[in-house]
């Protein structure tokens, strides 16, 4: 896919001083005092990239700098391209939003919604409806994560390894174990983020009937020419692959902010790392890893309504279907989450259909504008995408959680900051 023309901020209106500012912030507070190794920010507006730079370590221990093409794990940035992937069998009439998932699921028929109990002995209720598609799409599914330790149900993922950082088992093997863990609620009464999208991944390859991995490159990774993004590293560019970090001393994995540390415990070594290899477990809800280019080369796609260069993913009104506020009655996400590990904790934000979506910017505290949607990975990368602004920003570090430091919001109050002529 060619590659977009670079241009000056001035010349599509916005300032160069200020995005120099986001720079030498992500600089003093983050890289030199240790907290993030490296990072690399792009921000691309009215068609055209006005920043694009790099700075600070890949790889502290081998003193890699970070390039152009440094390879990031993206994590959970890998829930929009599945979900976009879901879409497309669902404009070719394949399957549609409000089915239930026991259609292509049958073992999940009966799961109950937990009472009591702790696995195997779960003490269950009928949930109030069947498990609709559109729940796994908007993580109103009744799944959970084991990561976020909140609960006897999600102690039955730890168990199992279900939706672990380092993935074990097979999608097959997955979909088997939950068959056997109840849902945290009934589907639809509450938003808990999920390893409802790794359900996706596997039904895209039960309904098309070839696997996933294979429909998303064939669909989505090699018509848009995005050659870097896969479900692992190869050889030949295996230098490219950045080092992980953790902000925990123990190199550990939460998501309570209020445990980090100053300092970075190497969590992935790139030489020894699991994505060097085809995974067994190909999970559709954080399995990527991915270049800036490429997931701009994405980002562009969706901003231009679907499509890029002759290629088409969706249709421009099946997009605006994705980036709605889906959560039942309208609600803001705050409102109706119970998940401990949110990517939006302010009102004024919903959820769509694999996107959190801006609604009310004023109530978010937060510069922004209303149609604005994005996610981000657990390392700490993230994209937003304004169409009304016609301005797309990634990010990408390598440092879990991501809920370590405010980066995200600050990148966006500094980003739309350098902003000299709006366009609403």
């Amino acid at each position: 896919m060619l590659a977009p023309t670079p241009a000056s901020p001035e010349s599509v209106g916005m300032s160069q001083a200020a995005l120099d500012r986001v720079e030498a912030h992500l600089k003093n507070r983050y890289i030199d005092a240790g907290r993030f190794p490296g990072t690399q920010l792009l921000v691309y507006r009215r068609g055209k990239v006005v920043h694009n730079s790099v700075q600070g370590l890949a790889d502290v221990e081998r003193k890699v700098p970070v390039k152009d093409d440094t390879i990031f794990r993206i994590y959970s940035m890998t829930k929009p391209l599945t979900s976009v992937a879901f879409m497309m069998l669902v404009e070719e009439g394949l399957v549609a939003i409000d089915e239930p998932v026991h259609k292509y699921i049958p073992e999940w028929k009966d799961l109950g919604v937990f009472v009591a109990g702790t696995a195997p002995n779960f003490l269950t209720r009928p949930p109030s409806r069947p498990m609709q598609i559109i729940d796994l799409l908007r993580h109103t599914s009744g799944l959970t994560y084991g990561f976020q330790q909140r609960s006897n149900v999600d102690a039955g993922y730890r168990e199992k390894k279900i939706g672990e950082v380092e993935k074990a088992g097979t999608l097959q093997s997955m979909i088997e174990d939950l068959a056997k863990i109840p849902l945290e609620f009934s589907p639809g009464d509450s938003w808990n983020y999920s390893v409802s999208t790794d359900v996706l991944g596997y039904l895209v390859g039960k309904i098309s009937g070839i696997p996933f991995e294979q429909f998303l490159k064939q669909r989505i990774l090699d018509p848009l020419g995005m050659t870097d993004t896969d479900f692992h590293v190869p050889a030949a560019k295996a230098h490219r692959l950045a080092a992980c970090y953790s902000a925990d001393p123990q190199g550990g994995f939460t998501f309570h902010a209020g445990q980090r540390r100053a300092g970075l415990t190497l969590q992935d070594d790139p030489a020894k790392s699991s994505f060097l290899s085809p995974p067994e477990f190909i999970s559709g809800g954080g399995g990527l890893c991915s270049t800036v280019a490429d997931y701009l080369t994405f980002c562009r796609a969706l901003i231009n309504g679907g499509s890029l260069g002759g290629v088409r993913l969706i249709g421009p009104k099946t997009l605006a279907l994705m980036t709605t506020n889906h959560i039942p009655g309208g609600r803001d996400l705050p409102e109706v989450s119970r998940s401990l590990f949110s990517e939006a904790t302010y009102n004024g934000i919903g959820f769509g259909l694999g996107f959190a979506v801006t609604m009310r910017p004023s109530e978010t505290l937060v510069a922004g504008s209303p149609g604005e949607y994005n996610w981000g990975g657990a390392a700490t990368t993230s994209f937003w995408i304004d169409p009304a602004e016609e301005l797309i920003t990634i990010f990408m570090t390598q440092v879990l959680p991501s809920s370590a430091y405010p980066i995200r919001r600050e990148l966006r109050t500094m980003v739309y900051a350098a902003i000299t002529e709006s366009n609403l």
